[in-house]
């Protein structure tokens, strides 16, 4: 199929704003809708790129649509088809980009729904595999009942995966998110980590088709074949045709439970509740009634919630022996209860997941906190409280970066201040230093230099003395002068600890 088949299909109404000769007969592999502005490395060369735009504001410019169509032009699109509800039509200077940089550009009107473009592409390549004289073929009838029956029956992706490719002998076949947690594979299929499975999906081996669906930059869903020698095209585009229904229903059920949690959490936020009330919120989301519970409270860069319960949400999908409810608390923030395995460790598995996470998503700071952890549903307020905390700490501790920090970390003073809002630490450092706080003088700057080579040398003139190349009576000298701006006593050890305190504030 080519971009120019797509153009003549007069129930779509679509609108070339740009592209020319070639550019519209190159063939087109497959589609993928998108709302990331670099969304490069979720893209297949071939594939039709769908945007709603959300990404572009008309205070972005040119800069804004330069950066997402070169993003297209590297991972090797086809063509954009830009939606026109956003913003009521689509921008000039997108049209602009698109030819500085040769991708073909194509209006989506606001009453033709992403699903329709998508279906009518895939319906075409799927009649053109039927067509062609050996080598492709349909499922077989009897699959596809077993199929049907299966999901009218509620089966889960397991049983749909392996009862899919068994008339083929059952390859090797994985069903893997773009984190790399493995949804479901055949008996042939050897389990992976969740490194491995990143490393997969990303290799030059084997092959890969994307599942249908509402998905986000974290769970989308891949079937990753390491041979598809043995498996037509139409059967392997049939089975991930069953498998996008398998996944269309599991979202209609996180939506569900996703309101579920925002009632839980609302309950568990708003102070002590009544037990039977958190008991009830607890059922309704599926968790057991008695703990041990933890809470995670994550943020996303730029305060997009809805990014951070994505992210909070496949993070703990890969942990299946721990149920949980992530949602939003009343103030938009993400958050989620898990009922915890107490063999798990400290956080569980979060920690190790969270830099897999960050790196399928936007580039955007991706921080969580996690509690420790409560008996029953009667300390959950407490968990979030504690959560929040270690957020607090997982933020200061990699501002730009991904972070998880638990309350079982905040085991120094330092980790335990890192908790403390800016602006606190910030003034508790001023009072305890006075004029030292700033550092603004070159005689100031000495003083700081001696005072936190004395606190590290845990008092030792001596130490001191030898650390900074100093006679120890000016050691002595420099440390009265300390003594007299703080209005501190460094023989005091509460007094030394109030200094160490107000220098890590800094």
């Amino acid at each position: 199929m080519h971009v120019q088949d797509l153009l003549q299909l007069d129930a779509l109404g679509l609108t070339l704003l740009w592209g020319e000769g070639p550019l519209l007969t190159r063939e087109v592999s497959g589609v993928t809708a998108t709302g990331l502005a670099d969304p490069a490395r979720f893209l297949q060369p071939g594939e039709l790129v769908l945007s709603g735009l959300v990404w572009w504001a008309p205070g972005d410019g040119r800069a804004g649509a330069d950066r997402f169509v070169s993003a297209l032009r590297a991972a090797g699109a086809t063509a954009l088809l830009a939606g026109e509800e956003t913003h009521g039509t689509v921008p000039d200077v997108l049209a602009e980009s698109c030819r500085a940089h040769g991708v073909v550009l194509v209006a989506v009107p606001a009453q033709t729904s992403f699903r329709e473009v998508t279906e009518a592409v895939y319906l075409r390549q799927w009649g053109e595999l039927s067509r062609r004289p050996h080598g492709h073929y349909a499922l077989p009838e009897n699959v596809r009942g077993e199929l049907a029956g299966l999901l009218a029956a509620d089966a889960a992706a397991e049983i749909l995966l392996e009862r899919a490719f068994a008339h083929l002998g059952g390859p090797p076949c994985h069903l893997l998110t773009a984190t790399g947690r493995t949804i479901a594979r055949t008996p042939a299929a050897p389990e992976l980590t969740a490194r491995q499975a990143v490393r997969e999906l990303a290799g030059t081996t084997g092959t890969g088709l994307r599942i249908d669906g509402e998905c986000g930059p974290y769970d989308s869903w891949q079937l990753h074949l390491p041979d598809t020698a043995d498996v037509p095209p139409r059967v392997l585009h049939e089975i991930a045709e069953v498998l996008a229904r398998c996944r269309r229903r599991d979202e209609r059920r996180h939506t569900a439970g996703r309101r579920a949690a925002g009632e839980l959490l609302a309950l568990a936020g708003d102070g002590p509740a009544e037990a039977t009330a958190l008991r009830a919120a607890l059922h309704a989301c599926g968790l057991p009634a008695t703990g041990p519970y933890r809470t995670v409270v994550a943020t996303a860069g730029g305060g997009d919630d809805g990014l951070a319960v994505e992210a909070l949400a496949e993070a703990l999908r890969h942990s299946p022996g721990e149920p949980f409810a992530a949602g939003r608390l009343p103030g938009g923030e993400a958050a989620a209860v898990v009922r915890v395995d107490p063999d798990a460790g400290d956080g569980g598995p979060l920690g190790e997941l969270w830099p897999l996470v960050h790196a399928c998503g936007p580039r955007v700071p991706l921080h969580a906190g996690v509690s420790g952890l409560v008996s029953g549903a009667e300390g959950l307020n407490s968990a979030l409280h504690q959560a929040r905390y270690a957020l607090a700490a997982a933020r200061r501790g990699d501002p730009d970066g991904a972070g998880v920090t638990c309350v079982e970390d905040l085991s120094t003073m330092g980790a335990l201040l890192a908790g403390v809002p800016a602006d606190v630490r910030t003034a508790f450092s001023t009072r305890v230093l006075g004029p030292l706080a700033h550092g603004g003088s070159a005689s100031h700057r000495m003083l700081l230099e001696t005072l936190e080579t004395f606190l590290a040398q845990h008092g030792s003139w001596a130490r001191t003395a030898e650390q900074l190349h100093l006679h120890v009576n000016t050691v002595h000298y420099r440390v009265q002068r300390i003594e007299r701006l703080t209005g501190r006593d460094l023989s005091r050890l509460d007094h030394k600890l109030d200094l160490q305190a107000a220098l890590l504030c800094r």
